[in-house]
């Protein structure tokens, strides 16, 4: 989910609105900080992209604003790439947990005022919140998450929105809420969206209607759900699973 997150222009630290501009940097251009320097620049963000692997930097030298190599566990040399000077800073090195740790230590030393850190343990990520980053997330946990509701074929795509004030382990299915894409459940194939019932009765809300052959568009209440459409809806986790199953 970080992708889908970091790429807005107004981001969240510890519950205060936050406006970026500016140089976004990248640390640890794996998988996951790849995909993420890939996706900030495609929605024109500028990255300083920051690897310690001498031939992956040369691989992905004019992928991006700026790639460096560096070693980020130290300080100076984060001083000396002026990186103190950026507003958001994303920490995505995953496997080597004490780089990682030193990193977003060094990070929050220069006061960047928008850490985000990849954390592959729930230790692992009480750490770096311990140390000052201001998010912390758990790309491969969410996508196991996400990839269970996905496997019975009921689901087609399924994101939670979480209660920023709440730890993960905090948060119940009550204060959980989703957005997942599925086909119109056939109960309700050749129905008016606004007749429906389907708030009243399955507690979820139908959000956007894409037509077979179509492309999304608002769900209005005089939509006619087709046997094919695919509809994205909202709700609580177990309603939303309810209602996919629908027949």
């Amino acid at each position: 989910m970080a992708e889908r997150i970091i790429h807005n222009k107004t981001f969240f630290s510890k519950g205060s609105p936050f406006e970026h501009h500016g140089e976004i940097v990248v640390v640890g251009l794996g998988r996951f900080g790849t995909a993420l320097a890939d996706e900030l620049t495609r929605h024109g963000h500028k990255v300083l992209a920051i690897d310690n692997d001498k031939d992956l930097v040369e691989q992905k030298r004019d992928a991006y604003y700026q790639v460096v190599r560096a070693d980020t566990t130290q300080k100076d040399a984060l001083e000396q790439l002026g990186v103190g000077d950026a507003m958001t800073a994303a920490v995505c090195i995953g496997n080597h947990i004490e780089a990682s740790v030193l990193t977003t230590l060094n990070l929050v030393g220069l006061g960047i005022r928008n850490i985000w850190a990849k954390a592959i343990t729930d230790q692992h990520g009480e750490i770096l919140k311990a140390v000052g980053a201001h998010h912390v997330v758990f790309p491969e946990g969410q996508m196991g998450v996400r990839v269970a509701h996905l496997v019975t074929g009921k689901l087609e795509d399924y994101m939670t929105l979480h209660v920023p004030e709440l730890s993960d382990t905090d948060q119940t299915d009550d204060d959980e809420f989703v957005i997942s894409q599925m086909l119109v459940p056939a109960r309700f194939a050749g129905s008016e969206l606004g007749k429906a019932g389907i708030r009243a009765e399955h507690r979820v809300t139908v959000v956007c209607v894409r037509p077979k052959g179509g492309r999304f568009t608002y769900a209005e209440p005089g939509t006619i759900l087709g046997p094919e459409d695919h509809i994205v809806v909202a709700g609580h986790p177990a309603d939303v699973e309810r209602f996919a199953g629908v027949r």
